[in-house]
């Protein structure tokens, strides 16, 4: 299954010729006609029932909204109106998704996709999770809703969004919903999915151990962080509070855990260097695991493609010390999937009078579907997020008897959970949820017994009588099943939300520090700026304390040994807070030295982005004083530092003919991988073909793809000519692999870019084609041309800071990116700088539905501005929004 499979739920939708005419000719007739029916109304007056009192709604050019309320009930629901107005079919596809309902949308092929997300149950979480928050949270989630339903009522079919439009082929009853705050809610769960776990690794270990590969082997392919060579974000000795005792102020586990799963005395638990030996499991338990990979391809990464190792993102601050201003400078580019529209909603909400009751007045990216500010700055400070990624999912192999499972010798009922999958042009489908006190059987969806009698499965265990698995169960069965439950902290009701209130509302380090304290799921590196000079990172989340193992292999869920205990309490967290340094970088690298006392995980990405940054601001400092335009600078750099310890490598390689002098290329190549750059297309074209060639050995499953691992892990090996790792089906030894991956570069670059090397350019393999995520891949050509845009050609690549992301199995485009760069200056909030992927608007040829791109592409950035004068001056639309 591609990863395109993951982005994109109607591919194979359009079964018959006459749908696909019959979408070819509604797209035609929508494109010529009506297409502009869903556009915003954006100036005059509207009436928006269930108003306190007037609210006036301002846009510039660009289409950025800034909204001024009197009430914070009133600032909420106008952002949910003006959200809808501009980006409603992607809240709408969105909630669909995380509910497990697309097949509602886009038919039969969709069943896969909903069985898993209804497995995984992330919208039950979210219905849990409302009565959980304060009464202000709860107050602005229905407020926004308010407003979004305000809109609904106003709008169907094509006056709502042209995709809206287009389902009266594929869904021709369907009706839009209400909007409730559980549909805001589940977006979370999207977003934790996409950022939050090693799911993937730990499943690649298990399924390398089963297929015969030594502990040593996998270990090379999972080696430490190399602390030593790339900078970790903080220092143990920096840290504010880290030294507290892991197990004495958390919330305990055992308040949230389900029923069966035994608590965990977690007093004698490993911290820092846990048992790393892989547990003892049966083969037939391990081949439960087999498949579960897939996981990542069948649900939909909203953030992008969840199978990318390039998402993640690169944040840094430089405190007033280093700056021409004397005030900080703050920066920060997240890296998602490239998406049509962009991932976020440039927005401000300002209350007309700061006040206890209305606090806010803050600006910055948004997400559609939810409400506040997830990233920006206020009156006071500026924040910043990048993927801190701490190990957060675990996978319990369970041992199966009939409607029970067994932990330590005992058998404890599975909890059982009936759903109905709506499925449009096609019969309702029920599907049978089983779940053990761990969490979900993920493996019920992967298997497909979720549409069979669940004594069906086809995982059977077979007697054993190793020490570590449970006896057989005690009614004499002897035929137990093996399945596999997912323990994932997303899965438990949370706070997060709150937090992005807080920290919206914050004024000072220790408003920061408090709303950090309740950013649950997915835990973010969380940077800060304040206008009175002070700088800081704040490690926020559940970050679980382990009994047995270590959170990289699969265990037994039979030995309630292995299972959670308490949750790192947060003044454990790693905190640092003016540093002296004056610098602050997050790029996705170890959050940790070797000194911290706690284990966070061993999957974090190797550093190449983070340490050049690091160096980056070094320089600027040392040529000083920083300036906001360094700061965008170093958002644009695209050096290759990985390639640095391949090349000298490769000019050693006898080769001859076009590769020859194709090598020649590389010896005059800066490392820097701009579009015009001929020695970064050969580079990464021979890079493309060495992966496959070296490590032939992991088969399909497993793949080392474009991340900073498998770089870091092919500088090791060169070092390395007689590693067993050089023995190939094709080619034997260093040298000669080297030369088989650089030959096959040649001819494919021969072949697509002309016979001389010289004319290579990165730029014509590395282009970025923006595509909507439900209908932008149906493979109808009129519908591909009204709502996605490109191609436009980058710099940069995986594990460059200007990291356009490119998957090497697939080819060279543009799959992950910055999905927006800002850059906030502490001393003038006007003097701020954003930009993102694509522009604001939803609406296919609206002006900003891609009215940033181009700008994008070129590393261009636009005015972030923040205060009231300086957004009237810039306005040129004005809304007032009327009870």
């Amino acid at each position: 299954m591609s990863v395109l499979r993951s982005r994109v739920l109607v591919r194979v939708l359009l079964g018959s010729l006459a749908a696909v005419v019959a979408l070819a000719l509604i797209a035609t007739l929508l494109g010529i006609w009506a297409v502009r029916r869903s556009f915003p109304e954006t100036s005059g007056e509207l009436t928006l029932p269930g108003l306190d009192s007037s609210v006036t709604v301002l846009r510039d050019e660009y289409g950025v909204a800034h909204v001024y309320a009197e009430t914070s009930h009133d600032l909420f629901m106008a952002q949910g109106f003006t959200h809808a107005q501009e980006r409603f079919w992607e809240m709408d596809f969105r909630r669909h998704v995380t509910a497990g309902r697309t097949a509602e949308l886009f038919g039969p092929d969709q069943v896969e996709t909903d069985a898993y997300l209804r497995t995984m149950g992330w919208r039950r979480v979210a219905e849990q999770e409302y009565d959980l928050l304060d009464e202000q949270t709860r107050g602005h989630l229905d407020a926004y809703a308010e407003g979004v339903n305000a809109w609904i009522e106003e709008h169907e079919g094509t006056a709502a969004s042209l995709e809206h439009g287009l389902l009266a082929v594929t869904a021709d009853d369907y009706a839009i919903e209400p909007w409730t705050p559980a549909d805001s809610l589940a977006w979370l769960k999207a977003m934790a999915w996409d950022l939050g776990g090693n799911l993937r690794e730990e499943t690649e270990r298990a399924v390398l151990l089963a297929s015969g590969l030594t502990r040593d082997q996998i270990d090379e392919l999972y080696p430490a962080y190399p602390v030593d060579q790339h900078t970790p974000i903080t220092a143990t000795d920096e840290l504010n509070g880290a030294e507290a005792d892991s197990g004495t102020d958390a919330p305990m586990a055992d308040e949230r855990r389900a029923p069966g799963a035994a608590p965990t005395d977690t007093a004698a638990a490993p911290d820092a260097t846990p048992d790393t030996t892989p547990p003892d499991l049966p083969e037939d338990a391990l081949s439960a695991v087999d498949g579960l990979d897939r996981i990542s391809e069948a649900i939909p990464g909203l953030l992008g493609p969840s199978t990318s190792p390039d998402l993640g993102s690169n944040s840094w601050v430089v405190s007033g010390e280093h700056t021409e201003s004397g005030l900080p400078l703050l920066a920060n580019d997240p890296h998602l999937g490239a998406s049509m529209p962009s991932t976020w909603f440039q927005i401000g909400l300002h209350c007309d009078e700061i006040t206890d009751a209305c606090p806010y007045d803050v600006t910055g990216f948004s997400f559609s579907g939810l409400p506040g500010v997830v990233i920006g700055q206020n009156e006071s400070i500026a924040w910043g997020l990048t993927n801190l990624n701490p190990d957060v999912m675990d996978l319990y192999v369970e041992r199966i008897d009939g409607d029970h499972y067994v932990v330590d010798g005992e058998r404890v009922p599975l909890e059982v959970i009936e759903e109905t999958i709506a499925v449009a042009g096609g019969e309702d489908v029920d599907i049978t949820v089983r779940l053990t006190g761990h969490g979900p059987l993920i493996s019920d969806a992967e298997a497909g017994s979720h549409l069979a009698p669940v004594t069906e499965n086809p995982q059977v265990a077979e007697p054993v009588e190793s020490d570590d698995e449970a006896p057989d169960s005690p009614d004499g069965a002897d035929g137990s099943e093996y399945g596999v439950a997912l323990r994932w902290t997303a899965l438990e009701p949370g706070t997060t939300v709150e937090s992005i209130f807080a920290i919206n509302r914050a004024r000072d380090w220790d408003d920061f520090r408090d709303a950090a304290s309740r950013f649950d799921v997915p835990a973010q590196n969380l940077v800060y700026a304040d206008a009175e000079g002070n700088i800081g990172y704040q490690a926020p989340g559940r970050v679980p304390v382990r009994g047995e193992g270590d959170g990289r292999w699969p265990v037994p869920g039979w030995d309630s040994a292995y299972d959670w205990g308490d949750y790192l309490p947060f003044d454990a967290l790693p905190s640092v807070y003016n540093p002296d340094s004056g610098v602050i970088v997050t790029a996705n690298q170890s959050l940790v030295d070797a000194e911290y006392p706690h284990h966070l995980t061993d999957d974090w990405d190797y550093g190449y982005r983070s340490q050049r940054i690091n160096d980056l601001i070094d320089q600027a400092i040392t040529e000083g004083p920083v300036t906001s335009e360094d700061m965008s600078a170093i958002h644009m750099d695209s050096y290759h530092l990985a390639a640095a310890g391949t090349l000298p490598h490769l000019l050693e390689v006898e080769v001859d003919g076009v590769t020859a002098q194709a090598q020649d290329l590389l010896r005059n190549w800066d490392g820097h991988t701009g579009p015009d750059s001929a020695g970064a297309a050969f580079y990464q074209a021979f890079w493309r073909h060495l992966l496959p060639l070296l490590f032939d050995e992991l088969g399909d499953g497993v793949t080392m793809s474009g991340s900073s691992r498998g770089m870091y892990v092919v500088n090791e090996l060169l070092a390395d000519p007689e590693s067993a790792w050089w023995d190939g089906e094709t080619a034997d030894g260093r040298d000669e692999v080297l030369a088989a991956a650089m030959d096959a570069a040649a001819e494919e670059l021969t072949e697509r870019l002309g016979e001389d090397p010289a004319d290579w350019r990165w730029g014509d393999l590395h282009t970025l084609t923006a595509t909507n995520q439900s209908f932008g891949t149906s493979g109808i050509g009129p519908v591909e041309w009204l709502l996605n845009r490109g191609p436009v050609e980058s710099s940069g690549g995986s594990s460059i800071v200007n990291a356009t992301g490119w998957n090497a199995t697939e080819g060279y485009e543009i799959v992950a990116v910055p999905s927006m760069r800002m850059v906030v200056d502490l001393a003038d909030r006007d003097a701020s700088t954003w930009i993102h992927l694509t522009g604001n608007s939803g609406h296919a040829f609206h002006p900003n539905y891609d009215d940033q791109m181009e700008a994008w592409a070129a590393g261009e950035t636009l005015p972030f501005t923040v205060s009231r004068e300086g957004v009237e001056e810039a306005a040129v639309d004005e809304l007032t929004l009327v009870p």
